[in-house]
């Protein structure tokens, strides 16, 4: 294992680097840095930035138009955005639907939707969890049903993030009830201004309405949106997953918040109590850790060898690191931190309050919104059966 960075590979970074600090707005990255309420907006202009550079789809083959980067490559881009601010590419569209496309779609499929996902022009949702089909993926129960040229959609979809912002969507639909439940799913690319499609937002614990349930009522779907073969979604699925939670793990966030969390300290007061700064200590050997075993991955890759099939690890890690920090911040805040006020989400709005850091106001809603990480992707309880049986055996 090599953990060390070649020359070549520095020289990356510092290119890296000094792209993103040309060309990424400085509001854009003060709301990131403050965890300040970004918009659709700010999300897609960043998107469309990177796509414009031929960034936005950073772990893309050249023969689809990415870059062509080596893994250490993807993580040192990705770790230089971080740090400087940048928000979280939207996974969807860049991460998640298109190695499905380039991996299982036909040509004409991927000629059609690649273009607009690594521009950053389209906006895309996923449709994978369905109310008691969680962590238990293979209950989905959207049906689809082939009518000729189209499939007729019924069914409904929860927890989509972001999914008011969606213009398609990416679902896991049932096509046969034979056999084992994983065996009836296919995988459908679905438009989502298709009549009978609606969305209902879902306001959830930070007041924000981040996730929706999605309906579709006879929703007519060509067939040739059909990615790959009928009733071999699931294979598909879990091609999708991996590059999900190991997404979730996002070290390079925690990095760049564990910074944040000692300048709060500093401010409030409490670096200089041993007990506390100690808290921070194990936090950050935690995020070491993490960031260890992410460049273990990276090493296996680019040796050639089999890298530990670990996503779920890195999910389980990954969101409890966050988790803790945002309750460190909380408690470093202390009274400052304790309302939720729902327009401290709001750029430059930072309460009416006799003293504290400037940036306290939000951390209440991180707080409660960072609550959800060991639930979502797969809950950490079912992750540690998946570690438990795949990797330990």
């Amino acid at each position: 294992m090599d953990l060390a960075f070649t020359p070549q590979e520095q020289a990356f970074r510092e290119e890296v680097r000094a792209w993103v600090k040309d060309n990424l707005p400085a509001d854009i990255a003060h709301k990131v840095h403050n965890a300040l309420r970004l918009s659709r907006d700010d999300m897609q202009r960043w998107a469309k930035i990177l796509g414009k550079k031929g960034w936005l789809g950073y772990g893309w083959p050249q023969q689809f138009g990415g870059p062509g980067w080596t893994a250490v490559q993807k993580h040192l881009f990705e770790e230089e955005c971080a740090l400087a601010g940048a928000p979280r590419i939207v996974p969807f569209g860049p991460v998640m639907v298109a190695p499905v496309i380039m991996a299982f779609g036909n040509k004409e499929q991927q000629e059609r939707f690649l273009p607009g996902i690594a521009s950053g022009e389209v906006w895309w949702s996923q449709g994978y969890s369905e109310p008691g089909s969680g962590s238990d993926l293979a209950s989905v129960k959207c049906r689809a049903e082939r009518q000729g040229d189209h499939y007729l959609v019924n069914g409904q979809k929860t927890w989509t993030t972001l999914g008011q912002y969606g213009e398609w969507i990416f679902c896991l639909v049932r096509t046969s009830t034979e056999g084992k439940p994983q065996t009836g799913i296919s995988f459908l690319l679905i438009d989502m201004k298709s009549p009978g499609v609606s969305v209902r937002p879902i306001k959830l614990l930070d007041g924000e309405c981040e996730v929706n349930e999605v309906f579709f009522d006879n929703v007519k779907v060509p067939a040739e949106n059909l990615i790959g073969e009928e009733n071999k979604g699931w294979t598909y699925a879990k091609h999708l997953l991996s590059h999900e939670r190991t997404n979730i793990a996002d070290v390079n966030r925690a990095k760049r918040e564990l910074e944040r969390l000692k300048r709060i300290a500093k401010a409030e007061g409490v670096w200089d109590d041993s007990r506390f700064r100690d808290q921070i200590a194990l936090l950050e050997v935690d995020v070491v850790a993490l960031e260890m075993l992410v460049l273990r991955v990276l090493s296996a890759e680019k040796s050639g060898k089999n890298s530990l099939d670990i996503a779920g690890l890195l999910k389980i890690k990954g969101s409890e690191i966050q988790q803790r920090y945002a309750e460190l911040m909380m408690l470093a805040a202390g009274p400052f931190a304790t309302p939720f006020i729902e327009e401290a989400m709001e750029a430059g709005w930072q309460g009416d309050f006799p003293g504290g850091e400037v940036g306290n106001a939000p951390l209440a809603s991180t707080y409660f919104n960072l609550r959800k990480t060991t639930i979502y992707g797969g809950s950490n309880e079912v992750q540690r059966n998946i570690v438990a049986q795949t990797v330990l055996g």
